[in-house]
């Protein structure tokens, strides 16, 4: 396994040297040959598939069909018409002794990727490396094993076809000790970003001795204001829960002022199609206990707020004011994405000056956090970390700097 992180940082080198142009080029091709070999992926995928129950909320995550291959390839095309990133000049400047300074984007070298049962992931990271000059060692969880080397070996044939080195994509086997491995890679691995959820996130971080850029799970809350639009305030609930419940901007968590209490029991009429399993706290219950279906409804415990649950699932908490729903949020919230449904500007300004999250939203639901949603092409992953990357982390997260000095023969004293 040594040998693939030792190739991927050879084939780094190599791909400093290649265009823009040309990067573009292998990335549209890439691109055609999705549709192209789409049978292939599908056939790859369907095995991953049939090895997980359908009832599993990773099923929707780990699936790919043809609608969704067309998305990952016109992503793939928009990443290839984005400009580059690299070789800008950040600041510059001329020093009295007579050297001058640039600062200048460049990539970071080989990016490692750990990641579960999300296929498309694949295909989103070796776009923006590859956009971005960067090498890529994949490692995919054992759920989308199949669908990762079908994926791969299309990538790598398409590069070598076209002329550059297929070494700046690797995947590694889906087991534990590779994962382990590419953590402990120092010096081959610039840098190591997890995307998946909590558990593969806190181990990630705990364990790697190569630099982390965290992209957190995403426990997600909604606080519906009594100052607001019933429809807007439904519409945008809706979308957020249920539009697709296995990723990361999903919402877990509705925050209710109590003066809209009384409007739960239409809301929930809206929710019952799509069997959404409600943890209701005691003011909650009380509006909803008569008219909701008694099982999908329960009363909330302490576990209930915190918790992603990636399923059709969610918890409501009462609260008297917008103060209240900002504490909450501070104390079971991940950083990742929370919103505010309001009339009210001063509150809407309040909560998103003082709730701590990547990405806040004000009469909009959080389903919009991603990277080409954002106009910056596919992305990475959602970071929420404050040093370094936050957000929706494309192209230009891609890179470092490096300062590039020229002089006439100066020495220093």
């Amino acid at each position: 396994m040594l040998s693939q992180f030792q190739l991927a940082k050879d084939a780094s080198r190599n791909l400093a040297l290649v265009s823009d142009e040309k990067r573009n080029e292998i990335l549209l091709a890439v691109a055609d040959a999705i549709k192209v070999n789409e049978n292939t992926i599908l056939e790859a995928n369907a095995k991953d598939l049939s090895l997980m129950d359908k009832a599993n909320p990773l099923y929707d995550r780990l699936q790919l069909t043809p609608k969704r291959l067309e998305d990952i390839a016109n992503d793939m095309r928009n990443v290839a018409s984005l400009p580059s990133p690299l070789n800008k000049v950040l600041s510059e400047k001329t020093l009295p002794n007579g050297l001058e300074l640039k600062k200048v984007s460049v990539p970071f070298g080989v990016i490692g990727m750990v990641f579960e049962a999300r296929p498309n992931v694949a295909f989103d990271v070796f776009s923006l490396c590859f956009k971005s000059g960067n090498a890529c060692v994949l490692k995919g969880g054992h759920d989308a094993d199949e669908s990762n080397k079908a994926i791969v070996a299309l990538i790598k044939d398409v590069i070598s076809k076209c002329g550059c080195d297929a070494d700046c994509v690797q995947l590694l086997p889906a087991t534990h000790e590779a994962t382990a491995e590419m953590l402990s890679a120092v010096g081959y691995i610039d840098v190591c970003i997890p995307r998946g959820g909590r558990k593969l996130i806190d181990f990630v971080r705990n364990n790697a001795k190569v630099p982390v850029i965290e992209t957190g799970a995403g426990v997600v809350h909604a606080y519906w204001d009594k100052d607001s639009d019933f429809d807007m305030a439904s519409r945008i609930i809706i979308n957020a829960k249920t539009r697709r419940v296995s990723v990361c901007n999903a919402l877990d968590c509705l925050i209710v002022h109590k003066d809209r209490l009384k409007d739960l029991p239409t809301l929930g009429m809206l929710l019952v199609p799509f069997n959404v399993k409600i943890y209701a706290d005691p003011g909650a219950y009380g509006f909803l206990n008569k008219s909701y279906p008694s099982n999908l409804l329960e009363q909330a415990t302490e576990v209930s707020f915190g918790t992603e649950f990636m399923d059709y699932a969610m918890a409501i908490k009462t609260v008297n004011n917008v103060d209240e729903a900002i504490e909450h949020i501070s104390l079971y919230g991940s950083g990742h994405s929370e919103s505010i449904i309001t009339n009210d500007s001063a509150a809407a300004e309040k909560f998103q000056k003082q709730v701590d999250a990547a990405c806040v939203y004000w009469n909009a639901p959080t389903s919009f956090t991603d990277g080409a949603q954002f106009g910056l092409g596919a992305e990475i992953g959602i970071s929420t970390q404050k040093l370094g990357p936050r957000g929706p982390m494309a192209l230009e997260e891609m890179t470092t700097f490096k300062w590039l000095i020229k002089g006439n023969g100066q020495i220093r004293a």
